[in-house]
């Protein structure tokens, strides 16, 4: 399942990157981005899925996980506060388009995923990356409607923000649980 989502992911990554910057939306290009993150998050997953708890708990505090979703929600809301300084208005119509197929493929991901949301810090910050991803899905879609409706950037520059303090929530409850792990954890070679 680990291998799918990568894929997804890292798909949708090209998708929504070539249309966020063919929209002008910072929404969609915000959603990019989170998808490589989450495409990287599943590549150490498979890396670390046989090792210790220990490994695994340090693979989500300091390779990927929990501060890779802290510095993405930083990123995010950089490129709202740019959006706004340049005045750019996206265009709605790919960016409900880009975001409806995002969110087909964040909610295929995270229903494959469901079972795991309660596994260590390493499983659980792949589900709660797909469930933040499928959330600001519908995000972007309603920001297209938004912009739409009104002709400004406001709506898709406040989803933008939206998804950063997602993120940032995400990252704070990852770095935790992985910190609990890792003080809890016995001390084991790197493939016990």
């Amino acid at each position: 399942m680990l291998w799918a989502a990568l894929v997804i992911n890292a798909v949708m990554f090209a998708v929504e990157l070539a249309g966020g910057l063919q929209a002008g939306s910072v929404s969609l290009l915000a959603d990019a981005v989170d998808f490589f993150g989450d495409a990287a998050n599943y590549g150490i997953s498979l890396l670390v899925l046989g090792m210790a708890l220990t490994w695994r708990a340090r693979a989500a505090l300091f390779k990927v996980k929990g501060l890779t979703m802290g510095a993405f929600g930083v990123f995010v809301l950089d490129q709202a506060a740019w959006s706004v300084a340049a005045g750019t208005v996206p265009e709605p119509v790919t960016m409900g388009a880009i975001g409806a197929l995002a969110l087909l493929a964040n909610v295929a991901v995270a229903a494959m995923l469901y079972a795991w949301r309660e596994g260590d810090a390493n499983m659980r910050s792949v589900w709660l990356c797909s469930r933040n991803d499928a959330i600001g899905n519908v995000a972007v879609m309603a920001a297209a409607l938004g912009v739409f409706g009104t002709g400004s950037a406001w709506p898709d520059v406040a989803v933008a923000v939206v998804m950063g303090v997602l993120a940032l929530t995400a990252a704070r409850a990852v770095v935790q649980q992985a910190r609990t792990e890792l003080r809890l954890a016995p001390k084991q070679p790197a493939h016990a």
